[in-house]
């Protein structure tokens, strides 16, 4: 039987340095990259094989296409990371409707199913990592569907952990993380203007593999993050948004 990786959003961010990086984890004899450009997952070249799955996730018919292939190879899957997932910083009004609904189904429909359809394919020792963030312990206004789809990442990853006997979950909360994310999540007129630090990706992927040997529920990296999700989950919410406004220059009610 095949023993496999399988890794959402493999192609950029965060789920490429996992990638390029997976021997700390561990070996297998293939990696499912998945993403929804072929031509960047072919290019990308790891110590073990790469097989390009070019799936847009946003797609209810690619779970099927996904669903088919484990069926017909059969793998073992012993490791899965859904790094998959989008945001928009702007006001919710302001925000195409296919663009918060798509927030919806890339981070957190997606990740449903991807858990879904894996785990029965997974043995006892496998890992699952799920991508969520630091804005999943607090309220943030113009961050709203993104900050609430990470919610949704953590809270269900942190569950289904507790069903799992055998089988470990984990959910990474990264604080900002220099990647190509902000391409698409800031637009013209940016209405977040101030970043209190910008963590690499690579001490972000590193610290999570540790996390993830010590069997951990929740990785956070950085002082500042540990000390800002610390104080969000005892600060009223009404005053966390509006010292996340203020800090930005926007206008609270």
């Amino acid at each position: 039987m095949k023993n496999i990786a399988v890794i959402t959003g493999a192609s950029s961010g965060m789920g490429k340095e996992f990638l390029l990086t997976l021997k700390e984890y561990g070996s297998f004899d293939e990696v499912w990259a998945i993403a929804r450009r072929k031509d960047r997952l072919e290019e990308l070249s790891t110590s073990c094989p790469v097989r390009p799955v070019a799936l847009d996730l946003t797609d209810a018919s690619s779970f099927r296409t996904y669903e088919d292939l484990l069926k017909e190879e059969k793998p073992r899957v012993g490791l899965l990371i859904n790094a998959s997932g989008f945001g928009k910083f702007e006001a919710v009004m302001d925000t195409p409707l296919a663009d918060n609904l798509g927030m919806i189904d890339l981070n957190c429909k997606a990740v449903a199913a991807m858990c879904q359809l894996t785990i029965p394919y997974m043995t006892p020792g496998s890992h699952i990592i799920n991508i969520a963030s630091a804005s999943a312990f607090q309220p943030v206004p113009y961050i709203d569907i993104y900050g609430a789809t990470k919610a949704f990442i953590l809270s269900y990853s942190r569950a289904l952990n507790r069903e799992l006997k055998d089988i470990h979950v984990m959910a990474l909360c990264p604080f900002w993380v220099k990647t190509d994310f902000f391409d698409r999540a800031v637009g013209e007129n940016p209405v977040v203007k101030k970043y209190i630090v910008m963590y690499k990706p690579e001490d972000i992927v590193e610290k999570a593999w540790k996390d993830l040997k010590k069997q951990k529920d929740v990785s956070i990296y950085g002082l500042v993050a540990k000390g800002q999700i610390f104080l969000v989950k005892h600060l009223p919410h009404g005053f966390v948004m509006k010292t996340w406004m203020k800090q930005q220059g926007m206008q609270a009610k």
